[in-house]
């Protein structure tokens, strides 16, 4: 293998690059990445780069001395816009195309938005540091602050906001902020949080359009209400940034289909990180994974096995996360589902400071802690361990 493109320049796309030279790739090595900066770490923009306790300079993933190690070409500020799999060419927006013969894709996921929320001023997403560059510059205290989304990220801003001064109203389609996440049985813990803090929780009902003249002035909810608001920031969810690998003859289904060592259907060409929609061997369906640990260690099996020629290593890692919100601490590990059974194994809900166990079929499957860090850390190598010797002694799959 001569030439490989990194195609994605983020926390996956820098750690790939990495991993080729670790592990003796000594070919021409070109990472292209449709911002114009240098790999940057995503998850403080919605922390404590917005609450304006990083600097952007902070927040890079190498050095001056370790990006130039890497002896790469940078095509930064140009998105890729097809691969050619046939004549091994990566075109991009620009119209130029880089010829290679080895491809790792890590172009991440896009955000979605909500009618109206296009770029109107005052609307924001939170996806690049550009992005959370503009919502700091519109968060002051006593602005009105509309976050659209109880995921993770909306929760995060929604506390950050409110650090800086902001009147919060968090909006949710679910029942609960973060019910998909942890579970209706603990979701209720971080609605308390939030309203603790003045945050204003409207859940129940999806907002339907972001409101605007001149600039951002409210949300509209399905019911008819209007969240009057000076900044909107909308956090409904992600989709894998596949589009435009259409016709490559990959397998797209909510991100690139791979195998259990994140390589594809075509040879020589790998994907890893939020796009990459792999089987892991403790699990009988693929899963895709939008997490840091996950684009921070599949690179290193992807690598291996894009270097390989054939897949000779799996990636079993579990995916984990960790948030932290008004002083809280949220960790989680594994692969939660509607239907788990959760069970308190250490501390109590009411101090919210406990460690929480997910059962499916028997197994642990997940386990969450709040405020409990050494106690997760324990029990999640225990579940590291279930699983691995579940896989290990071929006794079926989550």
């Amino acid at each position: 293998m001569r030439a490989v493109a990194v195609v994605g320049a983020s926390v996956a796309g820098w750690r790939a690059a990495q991993e080729l030279r670790e592990q003796g790739f000594d070919g021409q090595l070109v990472i292209i990445g449709a911002e114009p900066h240098r790999p940057y770490d995503r998850p403080p923009l919605s922390k404590e780069f917005l609450a304006g306790k990083l600097q952007p300079e902070e927040l890079a993933l190498g050095s001056e001395q370790e990006e130039a190690d890497l002896a790469a070409e940078w095509r930064l500020g140009v998105a890729a816009v097809r691969l050619d799999t046939r004549r091994g060419a990566v075109v991009l927006a620009d119209g130029s195309e880089v010829r290679v013969d080895g491809v790792v894709l890590a172009t991440g996921s896009a955000r979605l938005s909500l009618p109206g929320g296009g770029e109107v001023p005052g609307c924001h997403r939170m996806r690049t540091i550009d992005d959370a560059l503009a919502l700091r510059e519109d968060i002051s205290a006593g602005a009105r602050v509309v976050v659209v989304g109880g995921g993770l990220i909306g929760t995060e801003i929604a506390s950050s906001c409110r650090a800086l001064g902001a009147q919060v109203t968090l909006v949710d389609a679910q029942h609960l902020p973060l019910a998909r996440t942890l579970g209706i049985e603990l979701a209720p813990l971080y609605f308390a949080l939030h309203e603790d803090h003045g945050v204003r929780v409207r859940c129940g009902t999806p907002a339907i359009r972001v409101l605007a003249e001149d600039r951002v002035t409210g949300v509209e909810l399905a019911d008819g209400r209007v969240l009057p608001a000076d900044a909107v920031v909308v956090e409904v969810g992600a989709e894998p940034a596949t589009h435009w690998l259409r016709g490559s003859g990959l397998k797209l289904r909510d991100g690139v289909v791979t195998d259990s060592g994140c390589a594809t259907a075509i040879p020589n060409v790998v994907a890893v990180g939020d796009i990459a929609r792999y089987r892991p061997p403790h699990h009988r369906r693929t899963v895709r994974s939008d997490h840091w640990s996950t684009a921070m260690n599949q690179p290193p099996v992807a690598v291996r096995n894009l270097l390989a020629g054939r897949t000779v290593a799996d990636y079993t890692g579990i995916p984990h996360f960790w948030s932290r919100q008004y002083g809280s601490t949220l960790q989680f590990a594994g692969y939660a589902g509607p239907k788990d059974r959760i069970t308190v194994v250490d501390g109590s809900l009411a101090s919210r400071r406990f460690v929480a166990a997910y059962h499916r079929g028997g197994r642990q499957v997940a386990v969450l802690a709040m405020n409990s860090p050494k106690q997760f850390a324990t029990h999640r190598r225990r579940l590291t361990t279930t699983l691995t010797a579940v896989t290990n002694r071929g006794e079926g799959h989550l």
